[in-house]
C-alpha cells in the first residue's frame, strides 16, 4: 500500500525539523513507482517459501534469491525513478550489476525475518537498510550510495557483510585516480539533470571518496583465492578505467565441482546469467584490473 501524500508530506517536515529515526521504512513515492515485477516478485516469495530459504545459511539464500532472477533482463539506470524525490526502489523487470546483487541480498535477508515481511514494503525496508548511507533515506538523492567501494566500508561498518578482500592475498593500491563519474556524467542521471545544486553535494561526496586509500586484489592472483570465495559473496569488479575503482559487480555461486562461477547481470549478454568461473571472467576483459570482496552477514 503507497503512502497517502499527506502522511508522506508530514514525514519529510519531520525530517526536515530534524526527526529522523520515524521516518525509517518511509516510501516517499507511491508503490506504482518504486516497484516493478510484482508478479515476478511473488512467484520468487513463493519459491522461498517452498524451498524453505529461511532455514538455509546466509550465502545460500542470497545465491538462492540469486537464481530464482536468473535470465531477467539487464536495464540500466533503473534507480533514476523520479525528478526530485529519492526512495528506495525494486525492479524485477530489468536489473543492473548493482541493483541484480543488491536484490538478491535484499530477498535473503527478508526470508532471514518473519513470514510478515515478505511484502513489497519488507524487500524495500531491507533495499533501504543497505543502499543509504546510515541505512536510512529521508528523500534525498544523495543520501544513496553510489559507488561500490563505499557500499562496502558503510556496510561493512553497520554489520551487514563483512569485507574480506584483504585476506584473499597480496594487495595492490590505486593512487591518484580521481573519482568523479558522477559529476562528468551527471546528463546521464536523472535527479542530478534536474538539480543541478545537487551537483556540488556529489562532487563533495567523491572528495571524500578519494580521501580513503583503496586496495584491490589483483586478476593475475585471483584463481590462486577462488578458492577461499563462497557461494553469495559479493564481488566487485575493479577497472584500469578512469573516474570510477569499480565498473561492475556480481555475485559468487559454488557450483558441484567446486568452481567459483561469476554470477551477474552481464552488459554484453543483456540479462542475469551464471557466468565462467571468476578469473576467466575477468581474463576476458583487458580493461579489469582485480576484485574487491565481501560476505553477506
Amino acid at each position: 500500500m503507497s503512502l497517502h501524500p499527506t502522511r508522506r508530506r508530514f514525514l519529510l517536515a519531520l525530517t526536515a525539523c530534524g526527526v529522523t529515526d520515524s521516518v525509517k521504512g518511509v516510501e516517499h513515492l507511491p508503490q506504482s513507482v518504486t516497484f516493478k515485477g510484482r508478479e515476478k516478485f511473488d512467484r520468487i516469495v513463493a519459491r522461498g517459501i517452498a524451498e524453505q530459504w529461511s532455514r538455509l545459511p546466509m550465502g545460500a539464500r542470497v545465491t538462492s534469491a540469486a537464481l530464482a532472477m536468473e535470465g531477467t533482463p539487464y536495464a540500466g539506470f533503473t534507480l533514476e525513478i523520479d525528478d526530485r524525490v529519492e526512495s528506495p526502489s525494486v525492479n524485477f523487470d530489468g536489473l543492473d550489476c548493482w541493483t541484480f546483487f543488491e536484490t538478491a541480498l535484499g530477498l535473503a535477508r527478508m526470508f532471514g525475518r518473519s513470514h510478515g515481511s515478505r511484502t513489497p514494503a519488507g524487500l524495500l525496508r531491507e533495499i533501504e537498510t543497505t543502499r543509504y548511507r546510515g541505512g536510512l533515506c529521508r528523500g534525498g538523492y544523495l543520501e544513496r550510495i553510489h559507488y561500490l567501494e563505499e557500499w562496502f566500508r558503510d556496510n561493512d561498518r553497520r554489520g551487514h557483510v563483512r569485507d574480506i578482500t584483504a585476506t584473499l592475498g597480496p594487495l595492490t593500491e590505486i593512487k591518484g585516480r580521481r573519482i568523479d563519474e558522477m559529476t562528468v556524467l551527471w546528463k546521464s542521471y536523472r535527479y542530478l539533470a534536474n538539480n543541478p545544486d545537487l551537483r556540488a553535494g556529489m562532487a563533495r561526496i567523491e572528495a571524500e571518496l578519494q580521501s580513503h586509500p583503496f586496495h584491490y586484489l589483483p586478476k593475475a592472483a585471483v584463481q590462486g583465492i577462488e578458492h577461499k570465495l563462497e557461494s553469495g559473496d559479493i564481488v566487485g569488479i575493479v577497472t584500469h578505467k578512469p573516474h570510477v575503482y569499480c565498473s561492475h559487480a556480481g555475485l559468487i555461486l559454488r557450483d558441484a565441482a567446486g568452481a567459483r562461477r561469476f554470477m551477474h547481470a552481464s552488459t554484453t549478454r543483456k540479462r542475469v546469467m551464471v557466468d565462467k568461473p571468476l578469473h576467466a571472467y575477468l581474463a576476458d576483459f583487458k580493461s579489469h584490473a582485480g576484485i574487491i570482496a565481501c560476505r553477506p552477514l
